[in-house]
């Protein structure tokens, strides 16, 4: 059933223009320059709120997708990509990131709104019952796939206390920690921004 069918609210998510995103600086792949992006895609006056189901299939819009990394000791929290909830085109991929989403509920403006939404999206997903020190990275654009094509990561590693990450959403499944080697070698399991992420984070 559609969402309008069921009479359930359209999701409005955070969205820049892919012509700003080119202006800045286009990149395939992996780009650590975050000072020149992040600023600037944040600023409220080049952001809006536009219904998921159309920006989904509208490239001229990048979604805007903090993706967080959860390492420990060296280690790297991972887990399989499971049938219910979730992004359809991603089922039974591997991932390393966990994030979504910057929606019009969440409530504060800029990159407060940012922060917010990112650790929203954390606690929907997991549950994270330890502390730590987080740094954004970098940021991912993959303008090969589908789903790459209308999305924009930013992502930040959570430098954890203990290991202690356990899942909340019943589409994550199969959940570990593992070293960069054990990541490397299976890479091609992995979605295409924890491939991308492997191979300039941990390679």
């Amino acid at each position: 059933m559609s969402a309008n069918a069921s009479h359930e609210p359209i999701e409005h998510v955070l969205v820049v223009p892919t012509r700003l995103f080119h202006e800045l600086g286009h990149f395939q792949g992996f780009n650590t320059d975050t000072e020149r992006y992040i600023q600037t895609l944040l600023d409220p006056a080049h952001t809006s709120f536009r219904p998921r189901n159309e920006v989904e299939e509208d490239s001229s819009f990048k979604q805007l997708i903090p993706y967080c990394i959860f390492r420990h000791a060296g280690q790297v929290f991972h887990y399989k990509r499971g049938k219910k909830g979730g992004e359809g085109r991603l089922y039974s991929k591997r991932s390393i990131g966990i994030g979504g989403h910057i929606s019009s509920t969440d409530q504060l403006s800029g990159d407060r709104r940012y922060s917010e939404a990112m650790h929203r999206e954390i606690s929907e997903e997991v549950f994270l019952e330890s502390g730590f020190k987080d740094a954004c990275v970098g940021l991912i654009n993959d303008d090969e796939t589908p789903v790459g094509q209308v999305h924009l990561g930013i992502v930040h590693i959570f430098d954890l206390d203990a290991a202690k990450v356990r899942p909340r959403e019943e589409s994550i499944i199969e959940t570990g920690f593992a070293n960069s080697s054990e990541l490397i070698q299976a890479v091609d399991e992995f979605e295409t921004w924890s491939q991308i992420c492997i191979k300039h984070l941990f390679g």
